[in-house]
Protein backbone atom coordinates (compact mmCIF):
# COMPACT_ATOMS: atom_id res chain seq x y z
CA UNK A 1 0.00 0.00 0.00
CA UNK A 2 1.23 3.50 -0.89
CA UNK A 3 -0.29 5.97 1.51
CA UNK A 4 0.23 9.52 1.44
CA UNK A 5 2.48 10.56 4.42
CA UNK A 6 2.90 14.55 3.28
CA UNK A 7 1.82 17.26 1.45
CA UNK A 8 4.63 20.19 1.98
CA UNK A 9 4.42 23.64 0.47
CA UNK A 10 7.55 24.39 -1.56
CA UNK A 11 9.41 27.50 0.14
CA UNK A 12 10.50 28.56 -3.09
CA UNK A 13 7.08 28.46 -4.95
CA UNK A 14 4.44 29.53 -3.31
CA UNK A 15 1.27 27.92 -4.74
CA UNK A 16 2.84 24.78 -5.02
CA UNK A 17 2.90 21.63 -3.04
CA UNK A 18 5.26 18.46 -2.54
CA UNK A 19 3.26 15.07 -1.96
CA UNK A 20 5.19 12.66 -0.26
CA UNK A 21 4.11 9.07 -0.66
CA UNK A 22 6.01 7.05 2.12
CA UNK A 23 8.01 9.59 3.09
CA UNK A 24 9.66 9.92 -0.32
CA UNK A 25 8.62 12.70 -2.97
CA UNK A 26 6.17 11.60 -5.19
CA UNK A 27 5.24 14.69 -7.71
CA UNK A 28 4.75 18.46 -7.15
CA UNK A 29 1.42 19.63 -7.49
CA UNK A 30 -0.85 23.36 -7.49
CA UNK A 31 -3.40 23.08 -4.83
CA UNK A 32 -6.07 23.09 -7.37
CA UNK A 33 -4.53 19.55 -8.60
CA UNK A 34 -4.83 18.51 -4.87
CA UNK A 35 -8.37 19.20 -4.35
CA UNK A 36 -9.14 17.97 -7.06
CA UNK A 37 -7.53 14.22 -6.98
CA UNK A 38 -8.92 14.85 -3.46
CA UNK A 39 -5.22 13.85 -2.05
CA UNK A 40 -4.91 14.01 1.64
CA UNK A 41 -2.68 12.76 4.05
CA UNK A 42 -3.36 9.07 4.75
CA UNK A 43 -4.81 8.17 1.83
CA UNK A 44 -3.39 5.70 -0.40
CA UNK A 45 -2.85 6.42 -3.54
CA UNK A 46 -3.05 3.47 -5.62
CA UNK A 47 -4.57 3.33 -8.98
CA UNK A 48 -3.75 7.28 -8.94
CA UNK A 49 -0.73 7.51 -9.82
CA UNK A 50 -1.09 8.25 -13.30
CA UNK A 51 -3.61 11.02 -12.81
CA UNK A 52 -0.69 12.29 -10.32
CA UNK A 53 1.73 11.70 -13.06
CA UNK A 54 -0.11 14.10 -15.79
CA UNK A 55 -0.94 16.72 -13.29
CA UNK A 56 2.25 17.22 -11.98
CA UNK A 57 3.99 17.15 -15.63
CA UNK A 58 1.19 19.64 -16.56
CA UNK A 59 2.17 22.14 -14.09
CA UNK A 60 5.96 21.55 -14.70
CA UNK A 61 4.86 22.30 -18.42
CA UNK A 62 3.08 25.12 -17.37
CA UNK A 63 5.49 26.82 -14.59
CA UNK A 64 8.45 26.53 -17.11
CA UNK A 65 6.18 28.54 -19.24
CA UNK A 66 5.49 30.96 -16.83
CA UNK A 67 9.17 31.39 -16.31
CA UNK A 68 10.21 31.88 -20.21
CA UNK A 69 7.31 34.69 -20.38
CA UNK A 70 9.13 35.93 -17.48
CA UNK A 71 11.95 36.65 -18.84
CA UNK A 72 10.40 38.18 -22.16
CA UNK A 73 7.54 37.97 -23.74
CA UNK A 74 6.60 35.47 -26.50
CA UNK A 75 4.46 34.25 -29.09
CA UNK A 76 2.16 31.35 -28.76
CA UNK A 77 4.09 29.62 -31.14
CA UNK A 78 7.07 30.52 -30.09
CA UNK A 79 6.58 29.48 -27.07
CA UNK A 80 5.00 26.46 -27.98
CA UNK A 81 8.75 25.68 -29.98
CA UNK A 82 10.57 26.55 -27.38
CA UNK A 83 8.96 24.12 -24.79
CA UNK A 84 8.58 21.14 -26.96
CA UNK A 85 12.57 21.78 -27.78
CA UNK A 86 12.98 21.54 -23.99
CA UNK A 87 11.71 17.69 -24.52
CA UNK A 88 8.02 18.46 -23.54
CA UNK A 89 5.32 16.69 -24.84
CA UNK A 90 3.14 18.55 -27.30
CA UNK A 91 -0.16 17.92 -26.25
CA UNK A 92 0.74 19.32 -22.62
CA UNK A 93 2.37 22.42 -24.24
CA UNK A 94 -1.16 22.59 -26.42
CA UNK A 95 -2.62 22.77 -22.94
CA UNK A 96 -0.29 25.30 -21.00
CA UNK A 97 -0.44 27.63 -24.23
CA UNK A 98 -4.41 27.58 -24.00
CA UNK A 99 -4.56 28.33 -20.14
CA UNK A 100 -1.88 30.66 -20.04
CA UNK A 101 -4.36 32.17 -23.17
CA UNK A 102 -7.37 31.83 -20.91
CA UNK A 103 -5.47 33.75 -18.16
CA UNK A 104 -5.09 36.60 -20.82
CA UNK A 105 -0.98 36.42 -19.91
CA UNK A 106 -0.51 34.94 -23.36
CA UNK A 107 -2.04 37.07 -26.71
CA UNK A 108 -0.32 37.13 -29.88
CA UNK A 109 -2.35 40.57 -30.89
CA UNK A 110 -1.00 42.00 -27.55
CA UNK A 111 2.26 40.65 -28.19
CA UNK A 112 2.81 42.08 -32.01
CA UNK A 113 1.74 45.19 -30.75
CA UNK A 114 4.69 45.73 -28.25
CA UNK A 115 7.10 44.42 -30.32
CA UNK A 116 5.93 46.45 -33.29
CA UNK A 117 6.46 49.75 -30.76
CA UNK A 118 9.88 48.75 -29.86
CA UNK A 119 11.15 47.65 -33.67
CA UNK A 120 9.43 50.66 -34.88
CA UNK A 121 9.61 53.21 -32.87
CA UNK A 122 12.72 52.07 -30.98
CA UNK A 123 14.48 50.63 -33.77
CA UNK A 124 12.99 52.14 -37.13
CA UNK A 125 12.34 49.22 -38.64
CA UNK A 126 10.18 49.33 -41.47
CA UNK A 127 6.68 47.94 -41.53
CA UNK A 128 7.65 45.07 -44.28
CA UNK A 129 10.77 44.12 -41.89
CA UNK A 130 8.20 44.09 -38.81
CA UNK A 131 6.02 41.99 -40.50
CA UNK A 132 8.91 39.22 -41.47
CA UNK A 133 10.12 39.05 -38.05
CA UNK A 134 6.43 38.51 -36.75
CA UNK A 135 6.31 35.71 -39.19
CA UNK A 136 8.77 33.98 -37.63
CA UNK A 137 7.75 34.10 -34.09
CA UNK A 138 4.57 32.48 -35.41
CA UNK A 139 2.35 35.39 -35.80
CA UNK A 140 -0.45 34.89 -38.39
CA UNK A 141 0.23 37.54 -40.81
CA UNK A 142 -3.55 39.08 -39.95
CA UNK A 143 -3.04 39.56 -36.13
CA UNK A 144 0.15 41.34 -37.79
CA UNK A 145 -1.27 43.94 -40.06
CA UNK A 146 -3.60 44.03 -37.70
CA UNK A 147 -1.19 45.18 -35.28
CA UNK A 148 0.51 47.44 -37.15
CA UNK A 149 -2.13 49.11 -38.60
CA UNK A 150 -3.15 49.87 -34.82
CA UNK A 151 0.44 50.87 -33.47
CA UNK A 152 0.99 53.05 -37.23
CA UNK A 153 -2.08 54.98 -35.89
CA UNK A 154 -2.23 54.96 -32.69
CA UNK A 155 1.11 56.82 -32.54
CA UNK A 156 0.79 58.60 -35.58
CA UNK A 157 3.63 56.46 -37.60
CA UNK A 158 4.62 57.92 -40.90
CA UNK A 159 6.99 55.46 -42.83
CA UNK A 160 8.21 58.45 -45.08
CA UNK A 161 9.05 60.46 -42.27
CA UNK A 162 10.78 57.36 -40.07
CA UNK A 163 13.19 56.20 -43.13
CA UNK A 164 13.93 59.81 -43.20
CA UNK A 165 14.39 60.01 -39.20
CA UNK A 166 16.41 57.13 -39.47
CA UNK A 167 19.16 58.01 -42.25
CA UNK A 168 19.90 61.02 -40.59
CA UNK A 169 20.51 59.52 -37.28
CA UNK A 170 22.78 56.85 -38.91
CA UNK A 171 24.52 59.65 -41.10
CA UNK A 172 25.84 61.30 -37.09
CA UNK A 173 27.86 57.84 -37.58
CA UNK A 174 29.17 58.08 -40.94
CA UNK A 175 30.22 61.70 -40.62
CA UNK A 176 33.68 61.00 -41.07
CA UNK A 177 33.67 58.48 -44.17
CA UNK A 178 34.25 59.82 -48.02
CA UNK A 179 30.65 60.96 -49.60
CA UNK A 180 30.49 57.56 -52.02
CA UNK A 181 31.02 55.42 -48.67
CA UNK A 182 28.77 57.25 -46.84
CA UNK A 183 26.20 56.74 -49.21
CA UNK A 184 26.50 53.22 -49.82
CA UNK A 185 26.50 52.52 -46.04
CA UNK A 186 23.54 54.35 -45.64
CA UNK A 187 21.78 52.53 -48.25
CA UNK A 188 23.09 49.21 -46.87
CA UNK A 189 21.42 50.62 -43.70
CA UNK A 190 18.51 51.43 -44.70
CA UNK A 191 17.53 48.12 -47.04
CA UNK A 192 18.83 46.00 -44.27
CA UNK A 193 15.70 47.13 -41.84
CA UNK A 194 13.29 46.69 -44.87
CA UNK A 195 12.66 49.78 -46.58
CA UNK A 196 12.18 49.52 -50.41
CA UNK A 197 14.42 51.44 -53.16
CA UNK A 198 11.80 54.19 -53.53
CA UNK A 199 11.44 55.00 -49.57
CA UNK A 200 15.24 54.89 -49.77
CA UNK A 201 15.95 57.28 -52.36
CA UNK A 202 13.46 59.64 -51.03
CA UNK A 203 14.75 59.97 -47.37
CA UNK A 204 18.27 60.11 -49.64
CA UNK A 205 17.42 63.06 -51.39
CA UNK A 206 15.55 64.63 -48.18
CA UNK A 207 18.88 64.62 -46.52
CA UNK A 208 21.10 65.21 -49.70
CA UNK A 209 22.74 68.23 -47.90
CA UNK A 210 24.46 66.39 -44.95
CA UNK A 211 25.10 62.85 -47.30
CA UNK A 212 27.38 64.68 -48.95
CA UNK A 213 27.76 68.97 -49.98
CA UNK A 214 29.43 68.96 -53.38
CA UNK A 215 27.72 65.65 -55.27
CA UNK A 216 25.02 64.84 -56.36
CA UNK A 217 22.69 62.37 -54.53
CA UNK A 218 22.25 58.98 -57.14
CA UNK A 219 22.07 55.72 -55.96
CA UNK A 220 21.46 52.37 -57.93
CA UNK A 221 19.35 49.73 -56.45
Amino acid sequence: MSVISGIVPTPRHPGRFEILVDGTRSATLSLDAIERLQLSVGRDVAGLEDRIAIEAAQLEVYDRALNMLAFRARSCAELARALVRKGADRPIVDRAIARLQEQGLLDDAAFAQSFIRAKVLGANLSRRRVQQHLARKGVAREVSDAAIEVVFEDEGVDQREMVETAARKKLRSLAKQEPVVRRRRLYAFLARRGYDGDDIRRAMAAVGEELTSHEQVGLEE
